[in-house]
């Protein structure tokens, strides 16, 4: 299976890593540092006119995109056995992609293990999801479960501390025992996490906030979180 990229970072990202590049889309007379004659001759390189590279690639995709493996997901008790102190995001029922890049790109600033998504009720892996977490998801671990409350279970088993986020919360951020291994769970904003993840969760915490507004986009409020706790651990 193969996926369509766009922009010049997913783009950048996918050829560093060494992903498997079938295709590259290159805007005629546009130059990319990052193309030199060996990647040309390498991959096969079509260069579109304007006309024809707005109709192969989505809105946004600066002149530059490719067709690359398809991005596959993790098993949970695999990416546990990794050593080393453990940070998890769990995502609860994210269905924005844009959301889901923004939280890659915040996973792969603070050396997060992995990211767990559902199976269903959640955002697929698309062309977007790659363009916004701009080439981070090439490096963070993407784990799909098929059911949020036996992962968290599993997790618990193997001494992960289960963090959930709710703004109604009495637990401000620095309730956290930031040096304990830890998987912290997000809910979609407005919905918020679903009951039984809610009463699976260890405790629950809160993004302290003095404005008008009560809420923060989700792939926000990981970013504030996972700054915190890194923050806070020792090295």
């Amino acid at each position: 299976m193969s996926i369509i990229i766009h922009g010049k970072n997913a783009v950048r990202e996918a050829l560093k890593s060494g992903r498997t590049i079938h295709e590259l889309y290159v805007l005629e007379k546009q130059h990319f540092d990052f193309l030199d004659k060996k990647i040309l001759d390498a991959i096969p390189t079509r260069f579109l006119s304007k006309n024809e590279i707005h109709k192969k690639l989505p809105t946004g995709h600066q002149g530059i995109g490719a067709k690359v493996d398809s991005y596959h997901s993790l098993k949970l008790t695999d990416v546990l056995k990794k050593r080393g102190k453990k940070l998890f995001v769990m995502l609860d029922s994210i269905e924005d992609p844009h959301n889901l890049g923004a939280v890659l790109r915040s996973a792969d600033a603070f050396a997060v293990t992995g990211v767990i998504v559902p199976k269903h009720r959640s955002v697929s892996i698309n062309s977007t999801v790659v363009k916004v977490s701009t080439g981070a998801i090439e490096y963070v671990k993407i784990i799909e479960v098929t059911n949020l409350n036996q992962a968290i279970k599993t997790l618990q088993e193997h001494d992960v501390w289960i963090v959930g986020t709710d703004a109604n919360t009495k637990h401000n951020l620095d309730y956290i025992q930031a040096d304990l291994d830890l998987c912290v769970v997000f809910g979609s904003e407005g919905k918020g996490l679903h009951r039984l993840v809610k009463e699976n969760c260890d405790y629950l915490v809160k993004i302290p906030m003095v404005g008008h507004v009560n809420s923060l986009n989700v792939s926000v409020s990981c970013g504030i979180v996972l700054h915190d706790i890194m923050r806070r651990r020792k090295t």
